[in-house]
């Protein structure tokens, strides 16, 4: 009973301090998230997973209103989906952290929201066209420039600091490189804008 009480006392706290007004005092808190959901790829109509994983982030309400870094690290997925509408196409792909989340918590009204954005490398291997015939992409086919993915509050919707909230964004991918003979074939499939992420992160728990 005193532990529920004490750990329902420090979530208060850390709520507090995370939407509270800001000065210059404010500790950062470290809090991570269960996170899950799934990204659409608009040149192929496929839908990757996203997650399970954990999103392991900072706080920070000094100075402002409130900013926000850490680290979504996203599981390797394979997919499929058919090139030109018909071909079936698998391949496995990895999304490699290249700069840390960033991002501020933002009033709006009574609401808070979040505006954030993440920056992966996207890379594929275990490409097979109808499933059987392997296309050698190698171990290092994947896009020349990091791509960012917006990470914000729906409209309307609220982020907490405890309970998490939604978050969604639209992005481009570009071009591919080191994919060996299949280069050319991957760039005229893949890359493209209107691709979106939806992402949910719930549970949130101060970690330090």
């Amino acid at each position: 009973m005193k532990k529920t009480v004490l750990r329902t006392l420090a979530v208060g706290a850390a709520t507090a301090l995370a939407l509270a007004p800001t000065s210059a005092n404010a500790i950062p808190l470290d809090v991570d998230y269960d996170a899950v959901g799934s990204s659409t790829i608009a040149s192929t109509g496929g839908t990757v997973p996203i997650g399970p994983t954990v999103f392991s982030s900072t706080v920070d309400s000094a100075g402002g209103p409130g900013s926000l870094t850490g680290s979504l690290p996203i599981p390797s997925v394979t997919t499929e989906f058919k090139a030109a509408g018909f071909l079936p196409i698998k391949a496995t792909v990895h999304f490699e952290e290249a700069a840390p989340v960033t991002g501020q918590l933002v009033r709006d009204g009574r609401l808070t929201r979040v505006e954030s954005e993440a920056s992966y490398y996207i890379r594929l291997s275990n490409v097979k066209a109808a499933y059987i015939f392997p296309t050698f992409v190698g171990s290092n086919c994947r896009t020349k420039e990091p791509v960012t993915i917006p990470a914000n509050t729906p409209a309307g919707e609220t982020f907490n600091i405890v309970t998490g909230g939604n978050l969604e964004g639209e992005f481009t991918i570009g071009d591919f490189e080191n994919c060996n003979l299949t280069t050319g074939i991957i760039n005229a499939l893949v890359p493209g804008d209107g691709n979106t992420a939806d992402i949910t992160v719930s549970n949130g728990r101060i970690v330090n």
